[in-house]
């Protein structure tokens, strides 16, 4: 029976390094890379294949809402019943800064789409294939613990996609599949750049992308249900239980200041 591996948002950043890692310790026979950015797909694929680990196949799809879902269900559908999905790497979603009422609301609904509803709606597709020893890694946030000023939607959907990871692993347990929510603060991904809508290149001080995913993989082997990685990601989710999250999130509306384009 065929073993499949399936990131979403693989074109860069940590869904690159999840695929790459992945093909590296041969998790499955197949990996699955969805984005949208053709070219950079076909990229990766050329990587993979020179290392001669596990075949890449390059999935050009939006994902987003409920039609992305449908759209990924019918992939599945089409390749019968013979194959087993090993692992999932929901990695797919991005983020937008500033004030709320200065923001995009179009955009934020967008996000909400492809962060929570199509995150939610590959988990429910990709169960039924799913047997003892899968696992569904959920890109969450260190913005899951605590609402962030300047940040109010995408704090929301990161808050949701932890408590719901959480959940679905308590309810999957008992047929052996593990769930884990990776947890990240700054990494050296494009995600700065998006959320800014072009106005900062790179976040300061970020943790490679590469170091986190390996840390993210032992978090999921080990049993672990959420993946912080460093001493300041871990103070800072403590933090925000301890201060309340009222008051984080005034401070970050004050404080945390980042250039933005509207």
């Amino acid at each position: 029976m065929k073993k499949i591996g399936i990131v979403t948002g693989a074109s860069s950043g940590m869904g690159e390094e999840f695929a790459l890692e992945i093909a590296r310790q041969k998790k499955c026979n197949e990996v699955w890379l969805i984005a949208r950015r053709k070219e950079k797909l076909d990229a990766l694929c050329k990587k993979i294949k020179a290392e001669k680990s596990v075949v890449p196949r390059a999935v050009c799809m939006d994902i987003s809402g409920r039609e992305g879902v449908e759209r990924f269900a019918k992939l599945l559908e089409k390749e019968g019943g013979d194959f087993t999905v090993v692992i999932l790497v929901n990695n797919a979603g991005f983020g937008t800064y500033g004030p709320f009422s200065e923001t995009d609301v179009m955009r934020e609904l967008d996000m909400i789409d492809l962060n929570c509803t199509a995150l939610t709606g590959l988990c429910g597709v990709s169960l039924p294939y799913m047997t003892k020893g899968s696992l569904i890694i959920n890109t969450a946030s260190l913005a899951s613990f605590s609402p962030l000023g300047n940040f109010a939607v995408y704090a929301a959907t990161k808050a949701y996609v932890l408590n719901f990871t959480l959940a679905l692993a308590a309810e999957v347990r008992d047929r052996g599949i593990r769930v884990c929510a990776l947890c990240p603060g700054s990494v050296s991904t494009e995600f700065a750049e998006v959320a800014s809508n072009g106005a900062r290149k790179e976040v300061l001080h970020g943790v490679p992308a590469d170091k986190t995913v390996a840390h993210c993989l032992k978090c999921a082997e080990r049993g672990k249900k959420t993946a912080l990685m460093t001493w300041k990601w871990k103070l800072f989710a403590a933090a925000s239980r301890l201060l309340g999250r009222y008051t984080i999130a005034r401070f970050t509306y004050k404080h945390w200041k980042r250039p933005y384009r509207k």
